[in-house]
């Protein structure tokens, strides 16, 4: 530290020196010594001022000598806008579709209630949870899912309504279930199991296929006789742009290979496919009528005797049979016997007195049933009431609800409806007016034999002038739902005498003339009913018996 100390003073002398050389300069030049202050030898030379220089010695631990130092702070400031786009975060949305399912509404006491009409549009095919009703006794029932009917081994995959409980909340929703049928026969895949204390309407979801179109539920009032009484409100449809099949169990035949006997195709040949004519293609004998009851005790056949039934009537040449209700357990059994003989259905909805409308239980059952088959391919044509008007039980109106209701509640069909009445009570203008708007074809019952006019050989020109005056009615096309002549009973008061070789004679006379478009009545003669309606049957004509 010390001899950095004695550098620095040595440098800070040679620069006191150089200082001093430059003023004698100015001074030699001047040659005015009066003006420098300092004296003039007599000799003429200056004197030039004497130097002394002192040195001193510190001693001791040597120390830092501060030197200042200044700091100098500048600051720069650059602004720039920068623009950031936000990644949108996915958002999952859920598209509320509503849809004109039946609203089933629940009036808590007696009274008079008015439901609100409502028009709702839909534009895309949708399957959604539908409400059904029914009343049941008390006990344990199983109700709703989707019926299928399969001839061999098969994998089924189909829409089925379920409810799904989360906490204490409860929601009917759609799921897709796939169902393994190991053998052939008719099962119910989703179905839901309650049990009743006391005899209660129950509410069960089922699933419903809405096609595009425009709705209308017209305003129901209602007048409630009982506490809690529950009724249905439903849609009707107008202006549906195109036909929109019924989204059934799609069947995936198994690994397992299926039984020999077992039928190719699981659909029948379709004679016709038509909405708006119902007939057979190159035959004279198009269906014949069926019930499922044992001749002598009106008892229900086994699935076996309806089997033997069916393929007794596709060998006689019979492209459909009419069946006129869902008892006796009619659908689990002769729809798949005519799916294996490839016979076509004309399906109905039966009315006993008292029962017009869809709310009654039987009638609903009848109606469930039909929805529950999910077999709509095998239905040619569906016939809501048979005769009801003509004995008197419902009115022109009470049928007119009800083919609605019901088109309503089986959105799945897309196939065409029509009723079943005498041509009478088609000659009513109050139930023209009323029923043919809401039918594709114009169904009657057309008996020659109750006309004492006619003779058996005329039975043929008759019924077709009867056809003729009811498509004049309409303006639609017609089929005989049922049309026959007895094998026994004598004579109808004139040239109308019932027989075997009558009947033979009657039905060849029908089947030239209009046989295409008529259902022959019936199988077989039926010892069950009464006297004068026991001795239709034909099977001496068309089969073997």
């Amino acid at each position: 530290m010390k001899a950095t100390f004695f550098a620095a003073t040595a440098a800070l002398t040679g620069a006191a020196s150089a200082v001093n050389h430059r003023h004698a300069h100015q001074i030699a030049k001047r040659g005015h010594a009066a003006s420098t202050g300092f004296p003039v030898a007599p000799t003429g030379e200056m004197c030039m001022p004497g130097c002394t220089t002192i040195w001193k010695t510190i001693t001791g631990e040597p120390t830092l000598v501060p030197v200042p130092v200044t700091t100098v702070t500048s600051t720069s400031t650059s602004t720039s806008t920068v623009t950031v786009t936000p990644t949108p975060t996915p958002v999952q949305t859920t598209t509320v579709v509503v849809v004109p399912t039946p609203e089933v509404q629940r009036c808590p006491t007696p009274g008079t209630y008015t439901f609100p009409a409502t028009t709702l549009t839909v534009t895309d095919t949708t399957t959604v949870c539908g409400a059904t009703t029914t009343k049941v006794p008390s006990g344990t029932h199983t109700v709703g899912g989707v019926t299928t009917i399969v001839t061999t081994q098969t994998t089924v995959t189909c829409p089925v309504a379920t409810v799904v409980t989360s906490g204490s909340v409860t929601t009917s929703t759609i799921k897709m279930t796939e169902y393994v049928c190991p053998t052939a026969g008719t099962y119910t895949i989703g179905a839901h199991t309650t049990a009743c204390e006391t005899e209660t309407v129950i509410v069960y979801p089922t699933a419903t296929t809405i096609p595009p179109g425009t709705y209308t539920k017209p305003q129901v009032v209602v007048t409630a006789t009982e506490t809690d009484y529950v009724t249905v409100c439903p849609y009707t449809s107008s202006g549906l742009p195109t036909a929109t099949a019924t989204p059934s169990a799609a069947s995936t035949p198994a690994s397992a290979p299926a039984s020999s006997s077992a039928p190719a195709s699981s659909t029948p040949a379709a004679p016709s496919n038509s909405k708006t004519e119902v007939k057979g293609k190159a035959t004279d004998h198009f269906a014949l009528t069926y019930t499922p009851y044992v001749p002598e005790t009106g008892a229900c056949k086994t699935a076996e005797q309806v089997e033997q039934d069916i393929a007794k009537i596709a060998g006689g040449g019979f492209q459909a049979i009419r069946i006129y209700g869902t008892d006796c357990n009619t659908l689990e059994n002769v729809v798949p016997a005519c799916v294996k003989h490839s016979i076509q259905i004309i399906a109905g909805v039966f009315l006993k007195p008292g029962q017009c409308s869809i709310s009654h239980p039987e009638v609903k059952k009848q109606v469930d049933d039909l929805i529950g088959m999910n077999n709509w391919d095998v239905i040619r044509l569906l016939v809501v009431n048979n005769e009801s008007v003509m004995n008197g039980a419902c009115t022109p109106q009470q049928i007119a609800q009800l083919i609605t209701d019901v088109k309503s509640a089986c959105s799945g069909y897309t196939g065409p409806y029509t009723t079943a009445e005498t041509l009478n009570v088609w000659q009513n203008p109050e139930f023209a007016n009323l029923i043919c708007p809401l039918v594709d074809v114009a169904g009657a019952n057309i008996h020659p034999i109750f006309n004492p006019n006619v003779k058996p050989e005329d039975a043929g020109d008759f019924v077709k002038q009867q056809m003729d005056i009811l498509k004049g009615i309409c303006g639609k096309n017609v089929i005989n739902l049922e049309t026959g002549w007895k094998n026994a009973g004598g004579c109808n008061g004139g040239v109308a005498c019932a027989g075997v070789e009558e009947q033979k004679t009657a039905i060849a006379s029908i089947r030239e003339k209009c046989g295409e478009a008529s259902v022959f009545f019936s199988m077989q003669n039926d010892g069950w009913k009464d006297k004068a309606d026991q001795n239709w049957g034909v099977g001496n004509i068309f089969f073997n018996q």
